[in-house]
């Protein structure tokens, strides 16, 4: 490591470049061995190296001498270094890197060799030229093959693999820019669905995206993940609990998946998660709810009624150590008003003290939270006035509508629902 400020300083970089362009290949090997020494964890020799073309000299390198490992693994080593930098990206784009690549994660059997390029692929993926350019190269229909083979296994390096191929499938999957786009992730769903436990972070990453939401629900999918949470109740697999927890909330996004996640009985599923002393799992299970209910006005209603439910929620809100709890919480609480528009539901959260929270909820900073909080109180107000009114008058409502009122930082939409709820308070004889 002393020595590499002198080569440096010699100008020895110039001429080892050059030298990539020798024909004898244990020349080449010493060169790309010896560049690799001197500009290893040097971002700005790196980059000098990039400026000097060494990228395409590389690519070439491994298409002519893919049948020698010592200068094939040589090559990828550099690759893997260069690739963390953004510069190289575009000098990449305009190689054949991805045609080279994946001819030659063909032809490996042993992990570790796969594991050298996955690591060269993953940072070029992040690139939408580059991920085009494997996917047009038949990089996914590779993982998609390593998925289906490592799927059932539990051996550990079977297991690394399966994390890795669909780690990168999912990120070139969510280009979803190519044509067999909707036919692969439709098999790469079904290889996932045979042991989710395996797969299952992958399968909420993939779940990010409407088009892959509604396959996956078609598919079957929600099936498979409830089995996989019942039998993860008890055991209090946090991981489990909080991934599968996190893709059901994100298939319950689409509009079209709603109805059909509750007749599967997914409400009653994440129900069985409310003795759950772990915030991130009362994280998800809040939201999966929230997104189920929306629009949905029979099922908020028979929420809204259960009164454990409610109970744990009303607990939750007042849970100041974990603030995306408490802030889920709340907005479930209006949800179910919102959404039902029922007198029931006004009832039970009135007799389970849930009306100072969406009081104090209507003075949040965050904008979307006081509309939907206002929204609540001014159903609360039109349909179940004289349940909530203690409540209401103990937790201050006019002082804060007051408040809000009179501020000149509250938003346009903020005192437009305060007035809407002033006007339900004075319609109901208040």
């Amino acid at each position: 490591e002393f020595m590499r400020n002198p080569c440096v300083d010699a100008g020895l970089i110039p001429p080892l470049v050059q030298l990539l362009n020798c024909k004898d290949q244990e020349v080449l090997l010493q060169t790309g061995r010896a560049l690799g020494n001197i500009c290893y964890d040097s971002h700005t020799l790196q980059s000098q190296l990039i400026n000097m073309g060494v990228i395409p000299t590389l690519v070439k390198l491994l298409g002519i001498h893919c049948q020698n490992a010592a200068l094939t693994e040589m090559c990828l080593v550099a690759f893997g270094n260069l690739a963390e930098l953004e510069s190289s990206k575009e000098q990449f784009a305009y190689t054949n890197i991805a045609e080279e690549l994946v001819k030659l994660f063909k032809k490996q059997i042993e992990h570790d060799k796969k594991e050298m390029i996955f690591e060269v692929l993953a940072p070029l993926a992040e690139n939408d030229v580059i991920k085009l350019q494997l996917v047009e190269a038949g990089l996914v229909e590779c993982l998609l093959e390593i998925v289906q083979k490592t799927v059932d296994s539990d051996k550990e390096d079977d297991i690394a693999e399966l994390k890795t191929a669909s780690d990168l499938m999912v990120l070139l999957l969510l280009g979803g820019k190519y044509k067999r786009s909707k036919e692969i992730t439709l098999l790469f769903l079904k290889s996932s669905c045979k042991n989710l436990s395996n797969n299952l972070p992958f399968t909420s990453d993939l779940s990010h995206t409407d088009g892959n939401c509604i396959h996956m629900v078609d598919n079957g999918i929600v099936q498979k993940l409830m089995d996989l949470l019942d039998r993860h109740v008890e055991d209090g697999n946090v991981t489990v609990q909080h991934a599968a927890l996190s893709a059901l909330r994100n298939l319950a996004i689409p509009v079209v998946n709603k109805a059909k996640m509750l007749s599967a009985g997914v409400a009653e599923a994440v129900l069985k998660f409310l003795r759950s002393e772990m915030p991130p799992v009362q994280f998800k299970l809040l939201g999966t709810l929230r997104m189920l209910i929306d629009a949905q006005a029979e099922a908020a209603e028979q929420l809204g009624k259960n009164v454990k439910l409610v109970e744990r929620l009303v607990e939750w809100c007042e849970a100041k150590d974990h603030a995306g709890v408490m802030g889920e919480s709340n907005r479930l609480l209006s949800a179910l008003i919102r959404h039902s528009k029922s007198k029931d539901v006004i009832r039970t959260i009135v007799q389970s003290g849930g009306i100072k929270h969406l009081v104090t909820m209507a003075t949040s900073e965050h904008v979307i939270m006081q509309n939907e909080a206002l929204v609540a109180l001014a159903l609360i107000a039109a349909l179940e006035l004289v349940t909530a009114e203690k409540d209401l008058e103990n937790a201050q409502l006019v002082q804060i509508l007051h408040r809000l009122l009179s501020d000149d930082r509250s938003a346009p939409e903020i005192k437009y629902n305060s007035m809407v709820l002033i006007c339900a308070l004075i319609g109901s004889g208040e």
